[in-house]
């Protein structure tokens, strides 16, 4: 499932160009050509670690962190588990006029075989950021407090979570899991899982990117990583946003765009950055402490 991306034909060559094509042009079109072949540089010189991009099924259970939020028994995002009775998931997960308050299904891999690891739990209280909207990917961080504590073991364990407010050095391999509906496995759905790396901000904000709700930029608030895959998935893509990006055995993201799992070749992908929302986080489990 490798996939080759732009960057991979060497700085020096535009795609779909050659040495016999640009001898051709003069004056003012080859100006405009090695002004592209310069920018086409800079931008993969800018952005060290992009090679290829993998999707496979995760090892059963070992991220007991990973939470399913669910709609009317329907997987809808994914989230993480970060206490005994917090689950940190998208806030565009919840958006469509949701009646009722989602529930986090804990300790799955296979979300259509039955396991003796999983418990479905319901959903107190819903908590979004304040300043989070349906039309927009900024602030899109949603805390779900569980109605009782989860039974904790080998198969459901919360997650390290980023306190410091730092950025995420350009080459960076994170990794991110989910059940991703419409895959490239075509198989049950089973956790999937792909090794992303993280893209320089300002790279990101030169791609064009296609998003429904309109995103222009990237902020300092989010992660940017490569999506590029030539075989996409089947259908749309749905079911990862939410889900958590690790690095380093550290929540560090989660999900906001769509389509981690399953690429998208024309624009990279975007999670909000969790420790710039690190003092939000802390009020809201404190609060949630005695309850």
């Amino acid at each position: 499932m490798a996939v080759v991306l732009l960057c991979s034909q060497g700085p020096g060559q535009w795609p779909g160009s050659s040495s016999s094509s640009s001898s051709m042009m003069a004056g003012p079109s080859l100006a405009r050509l090695v002004a592209a072949v310069l920018l086409g540089a800079a931008l993969c010189a800018a952005q060290p670690g992009v090679g290829t991009l993998d999707v496979r099924e995760a090892q059963p259970h070992a991220r007991p962190y990973m939470a399913s939020v669910q709609v009317n028994g329907t997987h809808r995002c994914g989230g993480a588990l970060l206490s005994a009775k917090w689950v940190l998931s998208a806030a565009h997960c919840l958006d469509g006029g949701a009646p009722e308050l989602p529930q986090v299904l804990l300790g799955a891999h296979s979300l259509s075989e039955p396991e003796p690891s999983t418990r479905l739990y319901d959903v107190s209280r819903a908590v979004r950021h304040p300043y989070s909207l349906p039309d927009s990917l900024e602030h899109d961080l949603i805390l779900l407090q569980l109605a009782e504590e989860a039974a904790l073991g080998r198969a459901v364990r919360p997650l390290p979570w980023q306190q410091e407010d730092r950025e995420l050095p350009p080459g960076t391999r994170c990794d991110v899991a989910g059940w991703t509906v419409g895959t490239p496995i075509g198989r049950r759905p089973d956790l999937l899982e792909a090794l992303l790396p993280v893209l320089v901000r300002s790279g990101c904000n030169l791609r064009a990117l296609n998003d429904e709700r309109g995103l222009v930029g990237v902020t300092e608030r989010q992660i940017c990583t490569d999506l590029r895959r030539r075989d996409r998935c089947r259908g749309r893509a749905l079911g990862d946003s939410g889900s958590p990006l690790v690095c380093g055995g550290v929540l560090e993201g989660v999900v906001t765009s769509r389509g981690h799992l399953c690429g998208d070749p024309s624009g990279p992908g975007i999670s909000t950055r969790v420790s710039s929302y690190a003092p939000w986080i802390r009020s809201v489990l404190e609060d949630g402490a005695g309850n």
